[in-house]
């Protein structure tokens, strides 16, 4: 796949530890497109001194907003597949290879499925995923899509799905799913959305708002 077809989005928000690395590593694949969501440290000149085409949010509008703002500079630019990654140094770039060959394949949608989870919330979205629309872990943030999805639907998200309405969405319109198995670093802060009772609620609104 020549690299022009593929916008790399990464959703960023104080992450100038990180970023500079996973630019470099993904830069051979495709174009990466960081999503600064209003960043107060160093995360957007990093960005762009390391060559990513950079789009910033006035103030912080949160992960679903960030991704919808990639895609919709993805398909701006005319790109033909997405990946979406995290900054935070979780998702390892070496595997963005084996996305790009299931795309390459015929795949509408490759999720990432991961070795553990962080919260119960989580196992329950998973589970019940699986069994309604066969998406193993349709939280996992290592995602790759055909731009073909996103303007079927005419929107990534519009319900703060936590990254999961374009993918459910595929599974209902009986899209090519394709599951790969990834191992996720170890986080050096605190998780996007916490471990508290306020993040699992999060989580399960987002789950019964898919319905």
């Amino acid at each position: 796949m020549d690299r022009s077809r593929l916008a790399i989005v990464i959703p960023a928000h104080n992450e100038s530890a990180t970023i500079g690395a996973i630019i470099r590593e993904v830069f051979q694949y495709g174009v990466p497109i960081v999503i600064d969501d209003a960043s107060t440290d160093q995360t957007v000149q990093i960005a762009k001194d390391f060559g990513a085409k950079v789009v910033s949010h006035q103030s912080n509008l949160g992960y679903d907003a960030a991704l919808s703002s990639g895609f919709l500079c993805a398909n701006g630019m005319g790109c033909d597949f997405v990946l979406t990654m995290d900054a935070d140094g979780q998702h390892d770039p070496r595997l963005l290879p084996v996305f790009i060959d299931a795309l390459d394949d015929g795949a509408d949608i490759v999720v990432g499925v991961r070795h553990r989870k962080q919260r119960i919330a989580e196992h329950v979205f998973a589970l019940v995923s699986q069994l309604l629309w066969g998406i193993h872990d349709p939280l996992c943030g290592l995602k790759a899509y055909r731009i073909g999805l996103y303007q079927s639907l005419g929107h990534f998200d519009t319900y703060n799905s936590i990254g999961t309405e374009l993918a459910i969405y595929a599974a209902r319109q009986n899209k090519k799913i394709v599951h790969i198995p990834l191992v996720i670093a170890d986080r050096v802060d605190e998780p996007r959305f916490g471990q508290n009772f306020n993040a699992n609620m999060q989580i399960i609104k987002a789950l019964l708002n898919a319905f």
